[in-house]
């Protein structure tokens, strides 16, 4: 079987196997009631279809499908409106711990962790002669990648979790305390990701591209120790990354290559999620995995719930004033031959769709779309992630088959210059780092701003249509380019791709970015009312009342209760150390 190209997950393994009995081995019979998940291994084939089961739940819908619209909702990045049922709450912050999305996130990231525990704990105790094809190294080290992704995903969506790294066998394992962030980095994701960086190679071949890597753990580690303040050791593991010295990571030519069906698992491409359009036809988009009675739909419910609404979507979430914004000041590098004569960068059209952009949207004019900027406070709508450049309308069912990238190059590339920001200052390096990304994008770099301002370059993240005036200059520092990487950079180039709450509670500014939004926000009602935003108006072109995305968020908004999810309920329930 094609472990990826053909993008087949196996179902969940059925680990109860009957041991026959007769007069001597009565005594010693297997209780065939008991979850005994040894009797399953016999050989190295049913380990890599276990180890398939544990990639397998990487297509979870709330962890890399439709249900992250609802972690695209907070924050600064999405907008929404009160019919949007994944998302409106999120925007508000009024939701609660029986919410779908924090109660399926929770349980499946589990279903990740326990498929992942049952391949560990059997591996370790197996005889190194079963395996040919693969190392048993290496077969342990993609689970123990896989678990560390469940948990790093876990405890910093929640602030913690219940550490689990045996076989579950009755109630009694079941019912555990909450360690920290801190306590399963220490046990869990650091040893975790270590092993997998001693036993993975740096590609794999063939049928078996796709698979973890070597630069996969080595990024997700240099991640934990960047999210835990660790550094120097941040800067240590991501330079390795970066500076591999077989170039194993690339941008690509084409920062579209990242959000499409097209050039899979490319030169940019660390860690992805396999979907697909033609698997399992006939089954509903969001039925993912093990479905009663059939099989798993191998395909993304994502693109539905986040494509525009006439065209076979739903627009759960909208692009925020504050991103478009963003986008419109990418300044095209009219040099830069990747814009091919573009009036937009390539970045903004391949990330959102506006009135004027470039090209086509669903194979039309976005101008020519009337309804799609008329109706509620609608400037920009979200592209990545939905079929807008190849087909006129989401596919039937909820099925896309675009692949979900958790980690690429050109994120590995901005938290490299953060970590050494953080380290040693050198300002200059981390210019050099963000403009490999800018350059790859078609715009201005900021040295070239630089070259052509006396050395400084301008705060891209103010508001020339709020405040009236140009963007300020300023002087390269640490603070200047840390300020330019938290909230131009990153939000600029990854927005819609599950990293932005994370980034703005580990900076610790999202009251911060809540009061800047919310000022914004009123400025714009207040200047709507009085006639002075109409049709045309740049950058934000709205002939409807602007919409209120902060008002509730900064009302509701406590660092103690929001940045991180409660415990589900159905999870204190059944857990009596909770």
């Amino acid at each position: 079987m094609k472990f990826f190209k053909n993008k087949i997950y196996g179902l969940l393994i059925a680990a109860l196997v009957f041991a026959g009995c007769n007069e001597d081995s009565f005594l010693t019979e297997i209780n065939p009631n008991a979850n005994n998940v040894s009797l399953f291994f016999s050989s190295e084939n049913d380990y890599n279809s276990a180890l398939t089961t544990v990639y397998g739940a990487l297509q979870f819908q709330a962890i890399s499908g439709r249900n992250l619209i609802s972690e695209f909702a907070l924050g600064d990045e999405g907008g929404t409106t009160a019919f949007a049922r994944l998302a409106i709450q999120f925007k508000q912050l009024t939701y609660n711990d029986a919410d779908e999305a924090i109660v399926n996130k929770w349980n499946e990231l589990y279903i990740g962790i326990s498929r992942a525990n049952q391949v560990i704990k059997s591996i370790e105790i197996e005889d190194d002669a079963l395996f040919t094809r693969f190392d048993k190294n290496e077969i342990e080290a993609q689970a123990r990648f896989l678990r560390a992704f469940f948990y790093f995903q876990l405890v910093h969506t929640y602030g913690g979790g219940v550490l689990r790294t045996d076989i579950i066998q009755n109630q009694e394992d079941l019912d555990k305390g909450f360690s920290s962030i801190q306590e399963i980095t220490d046990a869990v994701i650091t040893p975790d990701l270590e092993y997998a960086m001693a036993n993975l190679p740096k590609k794999w071949e063939g049928d078996d591209i796709g698979r973890i890597t070597w630069g996969a753990a080595a990024s997700l580690l240099g991640k934990s120790y960047l999210y835990n303040k660790n550094w120097p050791m941040a800067a240590d593991m991501l330079g390795r990354v970066v500076n591999d010295p077989d170039a194993t990571y690339q941008l690509t030519a084409d920062i579209a290559d990242n959000f499409t069906h097209f050039n899979e698992f490319n030169s940019e491409s660390i860690l992805e999620v396999n979907y697909s359009f033609d698997l399992s036809p006939g089954v509903g988009g969001t039925n993912v995995d093990d479905t009663p009675g059939g099989p798993g739909a191998e395909s993304s419910g994502l693109a539905t719930t986040l494509g525009k609404q006439g065209n076979g979507g739903f627009n759960q979430v909208l692009t925020s004033y504050y991103i478009n914004e963003l986008m419109e000041a990418d300044e095209v590098d009219e040099t830069n031959p990747i814009n091919d004569g573009n009036v937009k960068s390539k970045r903004m059209n391949s990330s959102i769709a506006t009135r004027d952009g470039d090209g086509l949207w669903y194979l039309e004019d976005p101008a020519e779309i009337t309804p799609a900027f008329n109706f509620a406070g609608i400037s920009a709508y979200p592209k990545k992630h939905s079929n807008w450049y190849h087909l006129a309308a989401e596919p039937a069912q909820a099925r896309s088959g675009i692949n979900f990238r958790h980690i690429r190059f050109a994120d590995v590339l901005l938290l490299y210059a953060e970590a050494i920001l953080e380290n040693s200052g050198d300002f200059t390096t981390a210019i050099n780092l963000i403009d490999r990304v800018r350059a790859r994008a078609g715009v201005v770099t900021l040295q070239q701003y630089m070259d052509d301002n006396a050395g400084q370059f301008p705060q891209l993240h103010i508001s020339e249509q709020v405040t009236g005036a140009p963007r300020p200059l300023v002087t390269p520092s640490v603070e200047t380019v840390m300020t330019h990487l938290r909230l131009v950079e990153r939000p600029t180039e990854l927005c819609y791709e599950g990293h932005r709450w994370k980034d703005l509670v580990r900076w610790g500014i999202v009251r911060q970015v809540f009061e800047d939004q919310r000022a914004q926000e009123i400025w714009r009602i207040d200047n709507f009312n009085q006639g002075a935003m109409i049709r045309g108006t740049a950058p934000l072109d709205l002939n409807i009342a602007p919409r209120i995305d902060y008002e509730d968020a900064l009302r509701n908004y406590q660092s103690k209760i929001h940045d991180y999810w409660p415990i589900p309920n159905p999870e204190r329930q059944t857990n009596d150390e909770l």
